[in-house]
């Protein structure tokens, strides 16, 4: 099976996708809105809050804010401002929507692994994308949960060991509820994450996946990896958690400049 199998996507290579493409960057391709998105991730803000943060005018920040709202990153809610004397004043209050940065450098690096024959758009989409690595990336991997019932439901790996596995009613307590990836149970070719199916680990400065004696198997890019075995994981990688109905397919997405795994002359797919 080719490497680079899974890692080109096809797009319908219509004028359409690329005006639609080309407006979505537009959106993302300016360090100020990327800042606004960081910004308000954890704590709604209003506009004033917002301008003052980021040092422009109060009619730019709303420009701004119009723009990510257009493209559904961001929401708006009603809320209360700040004291005065006049007293106290609704106003909206901006936040990012939950898991959009993630979503954001999912998009991108989708987007960076499909086929794009327009030159000017590709070289835009390099750019953005070190643009967002450098500024609202997290130096942590994601995980795009593709098919199913959850399809393109994007989980961070917020710990140096997180584990995979599918929904137990009866392991609460057993597995970290905040950080291991547990997935629903209509995946039925995953094992329940009292006995994980999978791990995924970071060790000496390199992202591994190791399959934990799981009945279905684990594959990377199509290649059944063995028990028990620490397997490099780089940017793009297919992951397969079983086999058949029920199974469970993720995309790996790495920033690329936490990727050590070309320091150490190790490559996806490498057995350590």
């Amino acid at each position: 099976m080719p490497e680079d199998l899974y890692r080109t996507i096809l797009n319908d290579d219509t004028p359409l996708f690329y005006e639609r493409l080309s407006d979505y960057l537009s959106v993302l391709g300016n360090p100020t809105r990327l800042k606004i998105l960081k910004i308000i991730e954890k704590n709604p803000k209003d506009i004033r809050e917002i301008s003052n943060e980021i040092g422009t005018s109060y009619e730019n920040t709303k420009k701004h804010l119009n723009k990510l709202l257009k493209i559904g990153l961001i929401r708006k809610d009603a809320g209360v401002g700040k004291p005065t004397s006049k007293g106290i004043h609704a106003v909206w209050k901006y936040s990012t929507i939950p898991g959009g940065l993630e979503l954001i450098a999912r998009n991108v690096g989708s987007f960076c692994n499909m086929e794009i024959k327009n030159p000017e758009l590709a070289s835009r989409l390099v750019e953005i994308r070190k643009m967002i690595d450098d500024e609202i990336s997290s130096d942590m991997p994601v995980l795009v949960l593709l098919g199913g019932t959850d399809d393109g439901r994007v989980y961070t790996v917020r710990k140096n060991t997180v584990r995979l596995g599918r929904y137990d009613p009866f392991a609460k307590g057993i597995f970290d509820e905040e950080n291991d990836i547990v997935l629903d149970d209509d995946y039925r070719g995953v094992t329940r994450i009292s006995k994980p199916h999978a791990v995924i680990i970071l060790e000496d400065g390199v992202w591994c996946i190791m399959d934990e004696g799981s009945t279905g198997g684990t594959s990377v890019n199509g290649k059944l990896i063995g028990k028990s075995v620490r397997t490099v994981l780089s940017d793009g990688d297919m992951i397969e958690l079983g086999a058949g109905e029920g199974m469970a397919s993720f995309v790996f997405h790495l920033k690329k400049n936490s990727d050590t795994a070309d320091e150490n002359n190790l490559s996806s797919g490498d057995e350590i």
